[in-house]
């Protein structure tokens, strides 16, 4: 499973399950104050598995998904038989006030089984606010976890971005270096026809000269 203490807590709740499925089949056994002071054992270790079912949702819920459908199962299963248990044991125990008569429960008794009451009770709203406050933070560790990959995910951007500008800068870079070299290509391409022009000119003003001297002297 994915918590450690749901394993922990089922394993405590399995101890109290065995030891009230063993006082059940005793309990028929007792008379007098025995079968009270049984009864009243059995009624504490049924608060008792109470409380730990309570602990093992608030696990549950807590679990991831793939893990929390099994745990919520399991703890249905320890539910149905916590309550065949109490069914069980107030028939054995005569039901009701019939069987706090039988037992002879006295008012500081009741006060007690009272105050137990009272203190599950409190026992469960402080499950369902440490239930709240654990949600709670889930929640704000899942934002912030959010807000670490948006982060990520911006300076990564930035980073592509910043390598873009970097290439577009060497490339006008590259690009001014290419013009500057087209234009000296030019410029030599100039001159090298005026060179040529210069060179035909001569050569034709030497041909002139030669000819003349050939036909007119």
């Amino acid at each position: 499973m994915s918590s450690e203490k749901f394993e922990s807590l089922e394993s405590d709740l399995n101890d109290i399950i065995e030891t009230l499925h063993e006082g059940e089949k005793r309990l028929n056994a007792y008379n007098g104050e025995e079968r009270k002071i049984a009864y009243r054992k059995a009624e504490r270790k049924l608060e008792e598995a109470n409380i730990l079912v309570q602990d093992m949702e608030g696990e549950a819920k807590l679990a991831p998904v793939n893990y929390r459908t099994q745990m919520l199962g399991r703890i249905r299963h320890y539910r149905n038989d916590i309550d065949q248990l109490a069914r069980n044991l107030k028939r054995g125990s005569g039901g009701g006030s019939r069987g706090a008569d039988n037992f002879g429960f006295d008012r500081n008794e009741r006060l007690e089984t009272s105050n137990r009451a009272k203190l599950f009770q409190g026992h469960q709203s402080l499950q369902r606010a440490s239930e709240s406050i654990a949600r709670s933070h889930q929640i704000a560790a899942e934002t912030d976890q959010i807000g670490v990959e948006i982060i990520d995910e911006l300076g990564t951007q930035r980073e592509t971005i910043e390598r873009a500008r970097d290439r577009l800068e060497e490339t006008d870079v590259n690009l001014g270096r290419s013009r500057g070299i087209l234009k000296s290509m030019a410029r030599r391409v100039t001159t090298d026809k005026l060179i040529l022009a210069l060179i035909i000119v001569v050569e034709l003003a030497i041909l002139g000269g030669i000819t003349y001297w050939k036909f007119f002297s």
